[in-house]
């Protein structure tokens, strides 16, 4: 695996993660009622759409690189 897929995985991997976590942290914060919860969830979702940018600035930069 070369650099480029494992940092494309990792990436991707990431996203969900933080998509994940801040849907979690926003829906808990309705149950629970704590503020930590909603900022955090906001965060994590801020960081989502923060590494989706990223993403396609990684893949609009080495689109001439092979993924082997």
């Amino acid at each position: 695996m070369s650099l480029k897929a494992f940092h494309l995985v990792f990436i991707i991997l990431s996203i969900l993660f933080t998509l994940m976590f801040g849907v979690w942290g926003v829906v808990n914060h309705g149950s629970s009622g704590k503020t930590a919860e909603l900022v955090l969830g906001i965060l994590s979702l801020v960081g989502t759409v923060g590494l989706s940018v990223y993403l396609r600035y990684f893949l609009k930069k080495l689109k001439h690189v092979s993924y082997l």
